[in-house]
């Protein structure tokens, strides 16, 4: 029986795949759409079964060619650009397929793990997996809330395990491809190592310079829980993925400069000290994001504790220290 993870090559399904491998578990079918072929390095260091077009992959499901031999989808794939305009094909690409996928898991009977998102909270300020709390800020939100709400008509008519997972600001290892939709740690360790300083949002929604408050979770945390859901075929629901505790930008930036310090034996700086050395510079924030920018999130973790799930989740320090090794690391051996 095999585990099929589509968005294999992608961020956070690429840590599933390698994850798996490193509990023993080889039997996956990577599905993907490799038209950007530079995410195959994603795959390099992971063992699968085998690897299946995403189209070859819904043409198989509709003709039979797995029944039978799957134990679980991780669905993972989807369009993950917020700056996306082109709804047509966000909704194919993130509501269509999903759809298409759980139809088949419920006619199988096969548990079914997907990716939702914290962008269908909007401006919040409740994080909670409620209705009430839910009004998507673009197009990528709108068809990530629409795929939930489809989820919800159709709870009763479920014959297996369905979680939905609502990842909500995501960073680590396998990112490299996702270009500007990577992650504020990302640029800034790029950005630090090019030029010896980080580019941050001037304040916005309220907040000062760089205070606008994300919950940050490591990419290690959500593929924890993803492991959790593939253990536990008997619990479902929908699921905020994050560490329950919002830090600001400033946080990261902080900790990820003082991560490349510190792996360079210096001595590590405040806040205060990396502003008055312009080791921080604040930009202007874009026009082009006013009215469609999270300035603040913070997951309500209350239903996946109540799920079973009692990890503890790493801290931005923690959790960007790790990263940033593991960069410096890779950039070593290159």
């Amino acid at each position: 029986m095999y585990i099929a993870v589509t968005g294999a090559a992608g961020f956070i399904g690429s840590n599933i795949v390698k994850a798996l491998n490193s509990r023993g578990d080889y039997e996956v079918l990577a599905v993907d759409d490799l038209t950007q072929g530079d995410k195959f390095v994603n795959l390099a260091d992971c063992d699968i079964a085998d690897y299946i077009d995403r189209e070859a992959f819904l043409r198989g499901l509709d003709e039979g060619t797995f029944d039978g031999v799957l134990a679980a989808i991780s669905h993972q794939g989807a369009c993950s650009d917020t700056t996306e305009t082109n709804g047509r094909y966000m909704m194919q690409n993130n509501y269509q397929y999903s759809r298409e996928l759980l139809e088949y898991c419920t006619d199988e009977e096969i548990p079914y793990i997907y990716a939702s998102s914290a962008a269908v909270y909007g401006a919040g300020p409740e994080f909670r997996e409620d209705r009430a709390c839910e009004s998507p800020l673009n197009v990528y939100g709108y068809s990530k809330f629409l795929f939930d709400q489809y989820v919800r008509r159709n709870w009763d008519q479920r014959t297996a395990q369905v979680a939905g997972l609502r990842y909500f600001n995501v960073y680590g290892e396998r990112e490299q491809h996702k270009a500007r939709m990577a992650s504020v740690a990302f640029h800034f360790f790029d950005q630090y190592r090019s030029s010896g300083r980080v580019r941050l949002f001037e304040g916005s929604g309220g907040y000062a310079d760089g205070e606008q408050r994300r919950d940050f979770v490591s990419v290690e945390d959500a593929v924890a829980v993803n492991l959790f859901f593939l253990d536990h075929p008997g619990k479902s629901g929908i699921f905020n993925v994050g560490t329950g505790a919002a830090q600001s930008f400033n946080d990261v930036a902080v900790a990820t400069v003082n991560a490349c310090r510190t792996h360079a034996n210096e001595a590590a700086l405040s806040l205060g000290d990396m502003q008055q050395q312009g080791v921080i510079e604040y930009i202007p924030f874009p026009a082009e994001l006013r009215g469609k920018y999270q300035s603040y999130t913070q997951a309500d973790i209350g239903a996946l504790r109540a799920s079973g799930y009692d990890a503890p989740f790493l801290t931005v320090e923690q959790g960007v220290a790790r990263y940033v090794e593991k960069l410096l690391s890779r950039a070593a051996s290159y």
